[in-house]
């Protein structure tokens, strides 16, 4: 049946009878009679009924009305659309373009003009290396008269950033015949490109056909490193000390293998790529590579991390404002002058923005100790990638691969490096006792007892041993699995903590997109299937239960214990504020939706459908 509606007295009826919080949406709080009738142009009238289909009726009128007509033209079928197919499609057809920018003429206005752009005044840094880029951005003033291109200077010191931090302003990227190489950014709230939101939004984009889309991301990798440095938190001026979790190898060879495995000059291009990032970011001795051989989150920087919101470390900057007997505006403005020298504190940032250059941010994990951290995320990253680099070069290079330095490896050279590191991981952070890896405290010398989901990228980066994994899955579902998935950190890691305390929001009873899809894969790679099933129908369920109850609502995070989107710590959750229709969701979220429903068996599927409770099914 296809309905024919005329939009906006039909939209003005809906939302007069259904919607009685006045928020633009149809949801589960509403507390209209959930039945409205229909008349179509042929005076024929049906009834749509439930919070869902009502909802859903909402959005499909207001798809058509975007398109400039004043009668929409609906399929009776969209509207009792199969949840899991409405919420894939979606993702599929509007969400992956809503979130995709370009950093040219066409999409430069939208990213200038966000709500992180404070002053009248718009900056592009542009790399001194990057002329083409340069040329570009100069021309591109004489369209928009309030832009600024600055140059960078060759070398970017802690002390350059900070000196720019009243001058906030995007970092370019790559540009190639005058046109951006598009990126796809978290949320919709966001227009720059983020470091490993990039990684898990390629994997949904590389299941939606987008293949296209994950390799231009691999390539702005690319170029970031090679003008930048390192692959940035994100292209913003503040984050020029900061990188990000080293997923690049990871992504480079799902980009490769889903295009064929054919275009061996993009690959070699990347990789070398790969090798300076691996040895200029990660493997500098005394900065993000300690002294037992094994790795730390390290981002420089000097005094207040400025893209914080207003007030965020006022509990912190209070104490040491009372030590000096200031008031605390007063403190924070000669402390972050360089007036006023507070050593305890400039390692306390430090500490801090290696929590955020971790992705982690925040997390008690990481608060006040991250620096002195071998952590295990990161130490399973840089086995990946050094497993990857090993199978890219004896694979499709004849086992012999010289870098951009003119240095030639073979595949155990890359071996070596990584069995080296599974040996020191075994040895400085698995625990024989509680029978799992645990981050590695470098200046008390001993293993931490922190519970955290991200103690189990070892069943991703395949670097366990079968033994060791069945420990793992059994600690796994005892300590962090929840009704809706898996949880940041288990709960005995946050009961104690004083609740006047603002709550972390990579900690429990929150779970996150990246977490499930690596312990997903995780899972897999050691033959845990009917576990793997178990977390990826919890997890969609939350996914799918918040969508069919909210108007289509796609966070950014959930809360995994209440099995909610209405998470309120820190950042509160990108994704939930919209009017009418969500057409961008969350990205990783995005890709965990479709990565789940591409592994989840075709039996669970129609219990999803159907809301079936995670707890009548395991």
């Amino acid at each position: 049946m296809i309905l024919k509606l005329p939009i906006k007295e039909t939209l003005q009826r809906l939302l007069d009878q259904e919607d009685t919080d006045g928020d633009k949406k149809i949801t589960k709080d509403d507390q209209g009679p959930k039945v409205f009738k229909v008349f179509a142009l042929d005076d024929s009238s049906v009834e749509i009924k439930g919070t869902y289909a009502l909802s859903n009726l909402l959005q499909e009128l207001v798809l058509e009305q975007e398109l400039g007509k004043e009668v929409a033209k609906i399929p009776l079928e969209k509207i009792n659309e199969p949840p899991t197919q409405r919420i894939s499609r979606m993702i599929r057809e509007y969400f992956w373009d809503d979130l995709t920018r370009t950093m040219d003429a066409k999409g430069i206005e939208k990213i200038l003009s966000d709500e992180k752009s404070e002053d009248q005044t718009q900056r592009i840094y542009v790399p001194s290396g990057d002329e083409e880029g340069q040329a570009y951005y100069k021309k591109l003033q004489k369209k928009f008269p309030n832009l600024e291109v600055v140059v960078l200077p060759k070398k970017i010191t802690p002390k350059y950033v900070k000196s720019i931090n009243d001058k906030p302003g995007i970092l370019a990227l790559k540009i190639v015949n005058g046109k951006g190489i598009p990126f796809v950014v978290p949320g919709g709230r966001f227009n720059e490109m983020y470091g490993w939101d990039s990684y898990f939004e390629g994997v949904g984009l590389i299941l939606d056909g987008r293949v296209d889309l994950a390799r231009a991301m691999v390539d702005n990798f690319c170029y970031q490193i090679e003008h930048y440095g390192k692959i940035l938190n994100a292209n913003r001026s503040y984050y020029l000390t900061r990188t990000q979790p080293p997923f690049l190898t990871a992504f480079i060879r799902e980009v490769f293998e889903a295009e064929g495995a054919k275009d061996l000059e993009w690959l070699s291009s990347c990789l070398k790529m790969a090798i300076k990032e691996y040895k200029e970011v990660w493997m500098v001795k005394g900065k993000r590579l300690t002294e037992n051989r094994l790795n730390r989150y390290l981002a420089e920087g000097i005094g207040i991390p400025p893209e914080t919101e207003e007030g965020h470390f006022d509990e912190v900057l209070s104490e040491y404002a009372k030590k000096h007997k200031m008031k605390l505006k007063a403190f924070i403005k000669a402390y972050d002058s360089g007036k006023l020298s507070e050593p305890e504190l400039d390692r306390y940032f430090i500490h801090d923005r290696s929590l955020r250059e971790s992705g982690h941010d925040t997390s008690w994990r990481l608060d006040g100790v991250c620096a002195d951290l071998n952590c295990v995320d990161l130490n399973s990253l840089l086995f990946k990638f050094e497993t990857d680099i090993a199978h890219f070069i004896e694979t499709y290079f004849e086992d012999s691969f010289t870098d951009g330095k003119g240095k030639t490896y073979d595949s155990e050279y890359w071996m070596d490096r990584a069995f080296s590191r599974k040996a020191l991981m075994k040895n400085f952070m698995w625990s024989k006792k509680k029978e799992n890896f645990f981050d590695y405290h470098i200046v008390k010398k001993k293993r931490t007892k922190f519970d955290a989901a991200s103690n189990y990228y070892p069943l991703w980066a395949r670097l366990c041993s079968k033994e060791q994994a069945k420990k793992m899955v059994a600690y796994l579902f005892k300590n962090l699995k929840q009704k809706g998935g898996i949880a940041g950190t288990s709960h005995d890691m946050v009961k104690d903590i004083d609740p006047s305390l603002p709550q972390r929001q990579w900690d429990y009873p929150n779970g996150w997109a990246p977490h499930q899809m690596m312990i997903w894969k995780g899972l897999m790679h050691y033959e845990f299937f009917d576990e793997a099933q178990e977390l990826i129908y919890r997890w969609l369920w939350t996914i799918t239960k918040n969508a069919v109850d909210y108007n289509g609502t796609v966070p950014e995070k959930y809360d995994v214990v209440q099995c909610t989107h209405k998470v309120y710590a820190e950042y509160g959750n990108v994704g939930t504020a919209f009017q009418y229709i969500t057409k961008s969701g969350f990205g990783w979220m995005n890709a965990s939706y479709q990565y789940g429903l591409s592994l989840l068996n075709e039996s669970y599927r129609s219990q999803l459908d159907d809301l079936v409770d995670p707890d009548t099914l395991f």
